[in-house]
């Protein structure tokens, strides 16, 4: 008898606990595990969203590293360039503001956190309204009028449309708008580590608040760090729409602003060749999985 009211409670809480995982799995099935599996086998096919997929082999995983051009020369270096100021200088400038607005008291510090965060939050409306009247090609554009009324310039620059600066642009407008999810979750991680901590370093030699950032507070929040790291460099690379919003067009002049993603769009939305384009989004999933896995290496955990 014992042992059946044992079993009955293991499979009663089995049942529970599938239920609590029931709603996260569908989710998580529903728009990460399908759409990748999705794309997987799309790149191995020919599909032109008008007649039914044609399985093509390896053909558009060769087309991609032996014929496109515009991809090795344009787009690729673009997106590496990109990523690694982009991705690092969000991370740590996220980093730098949750540990300065953590010192200050809890109101201020709720509007602040706020204030930086809305700009990720709006996102296109915010690029498209905000930052294209700021680098607007014309004398009503802010950077324009400063530098004509300095007569540092004769004429206004086309800062959104020139090759020569749009990638700039895009890389300042991403800094900017670094502070999502990631700052919120390294803002919460500073706030929940245990003062006592900092009294007994002090105690044992700790001299300055460097030396407290290093050895206390990055240490007790390594999952904050670990998400604010994944969160950044999946930011870095999807952050294609900035470019396409600041010129407004697609691909973007002479393909200076192009990133993988807008190549993704260029060859799925415009030229309707999804199997090509679900073999560049299989090729940028795994460029972030490299980086992400560089990521834990740093602040995962090692048992």
């Amino acid at each position: 008898m014992l042992f059946k009211r044992k079993s009955s409670i293991t499979a009663l809480d089995g049942l529970h606990a599938f239920a609590m995982l029931l709603p996260y799995g569908l989710l998580f099935s529903l728009f990460i595990a399908i759409p990748i599996a999705l794309a997987i086998y799309l790149s191995f096919t020919y599909f032109d969203l008008v007649q039914s997929p044609v399985f093509a082999g390896l053909h558009n995983y060769v087309a991609l590293l032996t014929q496109d051009s515009i991809f090795f020369q344009k787009v690729l270096p673009n997106t590496i360039y990109f990523a690694l100021i982009v991705g690092p200088g969000g991370y740590v400038i996220s980093f730098i503001m949750a540990w300065m607005l953590a010192q200050i008291q809890r109101i201020p510090r709720t509007i602040l956190a706020l204030l930086l965060y809305m700009p990720s939050l709006a996102g296109g409306v915010f690029v498209s309204v905000v930052w294209r009247t700021i680098f607007s090609g014309n004398q009503s554009g802010y950077i324009n009028a400063i530098l004509l009324r300095w007569n540092l310039i004769e004429t206004p620059v086309q800062f959104l449309l020139s090759p020569d600066y749009l990638l700039s642009v895009m890389i300042i407008v991403s800094l900017w708008s670094a502070m999502g999810i990631g700052f919120l979750a390294m803002l919460a991680g500073i706030l929940n580590i245990n003062e006592e901590l900092y009294e007994a370093a002090y105690i044992d030699g700790l001299k300055n608040r460097f030396q407290e950032i290093i050895y206390i507070t990055i240490p007790s929040m390594k999952p904050q760090m670990l998400f604010g790291a994944v969160m950044a460099i999946v930011g870095a690379f999807n952050n294609g729409a900035i470019g396409v919003a600041l010129s407004g067009v697609n691909p973007t002049p002479d393909y200076s602003g192009q990133l993988i993603t807008n190549h993704i769009d260029d060859y799925g939305f415009l030229r309707y060749e999804m199997g090509y384009a679900a073999a560049i989004s299989v090729a940028l999933l795994c460029m972030a999985w490299v980086f992400s896995k560089i990521a834990y290496t740093f602040f995962g955990e090692k048992d």
